[in-house]
C-alpha cells in the first residue's frame, strides 16, 4: 500500500495548532550531531515485505531503487543494508562490494524513521536515542521494523536511551547546534504519544536530540501515513538555515500547499534564513499523491545524493541550490520515482552513523 495514497484527501483535516519558539535547556547531555559532520557509515533497510508490497513487479522496482542510493553512497561512505540472511544472496547480486549485508530482519525500507537515531554524550561515547517507531501510528506492518533500532544498537554494543516517544526522525529535523524543526500532526497525534501534550512531547525531542528550542507548524493530519513529515519539506543545512522545497503556485485547496507555507511562515518569524526552492514543474510520474522533494536528499562523506525528477530546470536549480548549501560535496542527483511515488525519498530511506 502506497504511503501517501493510505488515506484519501478527503479523509482528514489540516492541523490548526500555533507556532511555537520556545527555548530550553539541554539537562541529558545527550547531542545528535548535524547530519552533514562525518559519518562512520550509512544504514539502509531492504523492503520485501508482502504485506506491505502485494504488487511484485513494484517491489522489484523499489528495491532497484534502493540498491541504486546504496551503490551510489557507497563511493563515498560505507553502507549497511539491513535484512534477513535469507535475502543476502540476491542483494548481493544488485549491490556493490562496499555494501555490507547485516542479518537483521526488515519489512520496509524508511530506515531514518525505523533504524536508530545516534547520539553523542559528552564524553563523545555514542549511544542510541530511541524514538519507538510502531508503523506510523500502528498503520503498517512492523513486527521486525519497529525492533530495528534496538537490534542495531544490541550488534554495536551501544547503549540505548529511551526519549519516551514514539515517532520517526523524519518527523523531525535538527541543525545539530540547538534547533529543531517539526510537524505537530506527525507529535502530537493518539496513535503515536496518546496523553502527552505538545509541550511534553517537545520537551522529550529536546532532549533526545540534544536541542535547545524547537519551531512547530501544523502539518497534515490523517491524508498520509506519517501525517506529513517535515523531511520532505524542509532541511536544515546548516546553524538556522533551511532549504525548502515550495509549489511556485500554491493552490490554496491543498492541504499540503496551505501546511507547506505555514511551515515557511514558521521559520520566517523563528529568525531561521529560509532559501525557497521550486517543486519540479514536469515530472516522469504524474499522480498527484507523487512525493517530488528536492529537499528529501542524503548528505554523505564528501557528496549529497539527491533525486532528480526529469525536469531539466527545476532538477538544475536543485543541484546549484545543494551546491552552494555544501560547498566542497559533489552533488549526485538519481532517479528514485519509485520511492517518490511510494510518499517517500532519499533521506527517508537512509540514517547515518557518526564518525
Amino acid at each position: 500500500m502506497l504511503r501517501r495514497d493510505f488515506l484519501k484527501r478527503t479523509g482528514g483535516a489540516v492541523a490548526v495548532a500555533g507556532f511555537s519558539g520556545a527555548a530550553m535547556s539541554n539537562e541529558t547531555g545527550l547531542s545528535v550531531p548535524p547530519e552533514e559532520a562525518p559519518h562512520q557509515r550509512c544504514f539502509m533497510q531492504w523492503p520485501n515485505s508482502r504485506e506491505v508490497y502485494d504488487d511484485a513487479e513494484f517491489l522489484r522496482m523499489t528495491q532497484a531503487a534502493i540498491a541504486d542510493i546504496a551503490n551510489a553512497i557507497a563511493e563515498y561512505e560505507p553502507v549497511t543494508m539491513l535484512a534477513a540472511s535469507e535475502h543476502h544472496a540476491r542483494i548481493g547480486r544488485m549491490v556493490s562490494g562496499a555494501v555490507e549485508l547485516w542479518d537483521i530482519p526488515t519489512e520496509d525500507l524508511w530506515c531514518r524513521d525505523s533504524g536508530p537515531l545516534f547520539a553523542r554524550r559528552p564524553d563523545g561515547s555514542l549511544v542510541v536515542s530511541h524514538l519507538q517507531f510502531n508503523g506510523w501510528g500502528n498503520k503498517q506492518v512492523d513486527t521486525h521494523d519497529s525492533q530495528i533500532a534496538t537490534r542495531v544498537a544490541e550488534r554495536l554494543g551501544l547503549p540505548v536511551i529511551p526519549s519516551g516517544l514514539v515517532g520517526e526522525a523524519g518527523g523531525v529535523d535538527h541543525d545539530g547546534h540547538g534547533l529543531l524543526i517539526g510537524h505537530e500532526s506527525s507529535w502530537v497525534i493518539d496513535n503515536r504519544n496518546l496523553g502527552l501534550s505538545r509541550a511534553e512531547i517537545e520537551a522529550r525531542l529536546l532532549a533526545a536530540y540534544g536541542a535547545t528550542r524547537m519551531i512547530w507548524s501544523p502539518g497534515v493530519r490523517g491524508l498520509d501515513i506519517t501525517d506529513y513529515h517535515i523531511d520532505s519539506l524542509a532541511r536544515f543545512t546548516g546553524p538556522n538555515r533551511v532549504l525548502i522545497n515550495l509549489p511556485d503556485e500554491p493552490d490554496d485547496s491543498d492541504p499540503y500547499h496551505v501546511a507547506a507555507l505555514e511551515t515557511h511562515d514558521a521559520l520566517i518569524a523563528g529568525g531561521v534564513d529560509v532559501e525557497v526552492i521550486p517543486e519540479p514543474w514536469e515530472r516522469r510520474v504524474d499522480s498527484v499523491d507523487f512525493v517530488a522533494s528536492y529537499a528529501n536528499y542524503y548528505v554523505c562523506n564528501g557528496a549529497v545524493i539527491a533525486a532528480e525528477f526529469g525536469d531539466e530546470e527545476t532538477d538544475e536549480i536543485a543541484r546549484e541550490a545543494l551546491a552552494r548549501h555544501y560547498p566542497g560535496r559533489e552533488v549526485v542527483m538519481l532517479n528514485v520515482d519509485p520511492l517518490g511515488e511510494l510518499g517517500g525519498g532519499i533521506h527517508c530511506a537512509t540514517q547515518q552513523m557518526p564518525a
